[in-house]
C-alpha cells in the first residue's frame, strides 16, 4: 500500500516448519533441527512441507478476504493506496504525539498514463552478453570435445562469465560437462561481478588482471586461475585480486589466486579445492565440504559455523588461534606421512580409526596443492614454501571440523565391517 512492488515472507515460513527462533542458526545447536548438522538434533525436526503449503493458502485466504473488503481485485491494484490504510488509531494513539507521517502516506497526483507499479521487464543486456562470443568460438570444445584455447578481454561490466557458458555444456553433456582440460580461456583485464559462475568441468578460465565478488559461485567442477599483471609494482601477496563472498557454494573443482581475497572466502564450499594468499573475516564460513588452503594472514572469525571439509592454513606469526573461531572444529599441525600413520595406528587400536580426507595424507595434499598453486599462478609466495617444505609445513595448521571427524571415524567403521563382512562370505564359499 506504500508503493511497494513485491514482498518477502522472512522468517515466518521457518517459523512454520517448526523454528522457535532460538538465534542459534550459526552454532550447529538449533533445538529443533532446522539448521543444524547434528543427527541427534536433526531428528527432532518435524516440520512438513504440507506444513508451508497450507500456511501459504491461509494467507492467501485471508489477503483475498481483505481485499474483498476494500473492493480491489487484484493484488497490483493495491500497489501505492495509501488512501485505503486506516491511520486513525495508529495517529491518535499517545506514542504518535509530535510524529508527522503526512510525507509517507502523501499520493502524489500523476497523469493516468503514468503507472503506479513496474509494468516494464528490465533489460539486463544479456544479449550482449560475453558468454554469447565464449560459446561460438568454442563449439568445437563444446559439442566435439575438441581441445581448444582461446584469448579474451574482459571488463567489469562483464558479469557472470561463464555461466551461460557452462548452461550449453551441461544442456549437451550434463552434470559430467568436458573432459579435464578441454577449454581453456585466457582473459586479460578486470572482471564483473561472479566470473566463472557455476563453470563446468572440463572449463577453465584464466585471468590476468584482477576481479569482483562472487567469483567461482557454484563452481561445478571448473577451474579458475586468477593473477595479477607482471608489470605490477605491487606485491601480489600483499594486495586484494579477488572480491568478497569468493567461491560461494561451489560444489567442485579448483581455483588459484595469486593474491588476497576479500571477506567470506569460501563461505559455503561444498567440495571445491581452493588456495589464495591471504583471506578477509570469516574465510571458511559454513564450509561443509572440499580443501582450502591459505598462503597469508586470514582475518577474524575464521571457520564460523564450519562444519565439513578441511583448511590449511600458513600461521606465519602464531596467532591464527586468536582469528579463528574454535566452535565448531579444531587447530592441528600439519604431520609428517610418517607421523600421521602412526596416529591413526594408535587410533584404530583404541577402535577410533578414521577415513583420510581427500584420500590423501595431510602433508602430501598439502604439498601437492602448494605445488599447483605455484604451477598455476607463478606464486614466488609458494616457491619459497617449496624450497624450504619442512620448515614451512610446521608452521602450517590444519582446520578440522568435530562433525567432519565424526563422519570420517563413521565411514572407517562401516568400511571395517564392509570388509569382514565380505571376508566372511569369501571364507564360507572356501
Amino acid at each position: 500500500l506504500l508503493g511497494a512492488d513485491e514482498f518477502g515472507f522472512a522468517t515466518a515460513p521457518l517459523v512454520v516448519e517448526g523454528c522457535i527462533m532460538m538465534r542459534k542458526c550459526h552454532l550447529n545447536t538449533c533445538p529443533v533441527g532446522v539448521a543444524t548438522q547434528d543427527p541427534v538434533l536433526r531428528g527432532k525436526f518435524t516440520g512438513q512441507p504440507e506444513h508451508v503449503i497450507n500456511y501459504f493458502f491461509f494467507v492467501a485466504e485471508e489477503a483475498r478476504e481483505l481485499m474483498a473488503s476494500l473492493g480491489v481485485r487484484k493484488i497490483e491494484e493495491l500497489i501505492g493506496r495509501s488512501d485505503l490504510l486506516d491511520l486513525r488509531q495508529g495517529i491518535e494513539h499517545w506514542k504518535a504525539k509530535g510524529l508527522d507521517f503526512s510525507r509517507i502516506f502523501h499520493q502524489p497526483k500523476v497523469p493516468a498514463e503514468v503507472a503506479r507499479r513496474v509494468c516494464e521487464h528490465q533489460d539486463h543486456g544479456l544479449r550482449n552478453a560475453l558468454d554469447h562470443e565464449l560459446i561460438a568460438a568454442a563449439e568445437a570444445a563444446i559439442r566435439r570435445r575438441e581441445p581448444t584455447r582461446l584469448e579474451f578481454r574482459i571488463r567489469n561490466a562483464n558479469r557472470s562469465v561463464g555461466a551461460m557458458l557452462s548452461g550449453e555444456v551441461a544442456r549437451l553433456h550434463g552434470h559430467a560437462g568436458l573432459p579435464d582440460e578441454t577449454l581453456q580461456i585466457d582473459f586479460r583485464g578486470t572482471a564483473g561481478q561472479s566470473f566463472g559462475a557455476f563453470l563446468a568441468k572440463g572449463i577453465t578460465f584464466k585471468l590476468q588482471g584482477a576481479t569482483n565478488d562472487y567469483v567461482g559461485k557454484g563452481l561445478s567442477g571448473g577451474r579458475i586461475i586468477v593473477y595479477p599483471d607482471p608489470a605490477c609494482s605491487a606485491r601480489p601477496e600483499d594486495n586484494i585480486v579477488v572480491g568478497n563472498t569468493v567461491m560461494y557454494g561451489a560444489i567442485g573443482g579448483e581455483a588459484y589466486f595469486r593474491g588476497v581475497a576479500g571477506e567470506r572466502f569460501a563461505v559455503r564450499n561444498s567440495g571445491a579445492t581452493a588456495v589464495v594468499e591471504g583471506t578477509g573475516d570469516h574465510g571458511c564460513e559454513y564450509m561443509t565440504g572440499g580443501t582450502v588452503v591459505v598462503l597469508g594472514p586470514t582475518g577474524r572469525n575464521f571457520a564460523a559455523g564450519m562444519s565439513g571439509g578441511v583448511a590449511f592454513v600458513y600461521d606465519r606469526d602464531g596467532l591464527f588461534a586468536r582469528r579463528c573461531n574454535s566452535a565448531m572444529v579444531a587447530i592441528e599441525a600439519v604431520p609428517t606421512e610418517s607421523e600421521q600413520t602412526r596416529a591413526e595406528a594408535d587410533q584404530v587400536a583404541a577402535g577410533k580409526g578414521l577415513v583420510r580426507h581427500a584420500g590423501k595424507g595431510d602433508d602430501a595434499l598439502l604439498r601437492e596443492l602448494v605445488e599447483r598453486h605455484a604451477l598455476h599462478t607463478d606464486s614466488s609466495v609458494a616457491k619459497q614454501l617449496l624450497e624450504n617444505w619442512d620448515a614451512a609445513r610446521s608452521r602450517f595448521v590444519k582446520v578440522m571440523p568435530h562433525e567432519y571427524r565424526r563422519a570420517l571415524t563413521e565411514q572407517y567403521a562401516q568400511l571395517v565391517v564392509a570388509k569382514a563382512s565380505t571376508q566372511q562370505k569369501v571364507a564360507e564359499k572356501v
